[in-house]
């Protein structure tokens, strides 16, 4: 299989989605056929999984029930979105993937990293990025960042305690540490144009 697969990591207000779109259109310019998804979504099935687990009502949801709806959804958004994308050599840009269900269910939620990571092989049959993007900024900092953007609606997620966050990032530093040689970190501490440039050097070095 051909194609490039990329996917966009970090927590709450880390500024990744509005990066990807804007390296998609900076790709495109270069001629590049571009995909751009998220997850969970990016096809009918999958939003309406996202919209049971994003919604701020549904708060007795079982840390498990979330991690294996996450894992149905990534299941169904791979057949119908990713491969077919990587099959026409094209580059797929995807806002969250595996490593956010690591973080979150795994060590956010308590599940532990290796028990959703099975749960995943058995939804992605062995399919991983081939790079993936950390943008990396204090959880204090990208909550703030939220909290000052009025035109964002808070989700289920955004609403958890400070401590719940800080420890996702800490486990988004374990996954940089045990897989260095696909996830790389960028300082999205900065403005959105040095943010954007920091990863287009990333990835330029990946691109065919």
């Amino acid at each position: 299989m051909s194609g490039l697969f990329i996917t966009f990591e970090g927590g709450e207000g880390a500024g990744k989605t509005t990066v990807l779109n804007r390296l998609a259109q900076r790709l495109e310019k270069e001629n590049y056929q571009v995909v751009t998804t998220r997850e969970p979504g990016g096809i009918p099935i999958a939003e309406k999984i996202r919209g049971i687990i994003l919604d701020r009502s549904h708060t007795m949801m079982d840390a498990r029930t979330e991690a294996l709806l996450y894992a149905a959804a990534r299941r169904q958004h791979l057949v119908e979105v990713v491969i077919p994308a990587l099959e026409k050599n094209q580059i797929v840009l995807c806002d969250r993937f595996i490593d956010s269900s690591l973080a979150y269910q795994g060590v956010g939620r308590g599940l532990g990293m290796e028990e959703v990571y099975q749960i995943n092989q058995f939804a992605i049959d062995g399919r991983m990025p081939d790079l993936t993007l950390f943008f990396d900024i204090s959880p204090r900092d990208g909550l703030a960042r939220i909290d000052h953007n009025k035109d964002r609606e808070k989700n289920r997620l955004d609403v958890e305690a400070l401590s719940f966050h800080q420890q996702v990032y800490d486990a988004y530093q374990q996954l940089i540490e045990k897989f260095p040689q696909r996830i790389k970190k960028i300082d999205a501490n900065s403005d959105i144009i040095n943010v954007e440039n920091a990863a287009y050097k990333v990835l330029e070095g990946f691109l065919p």
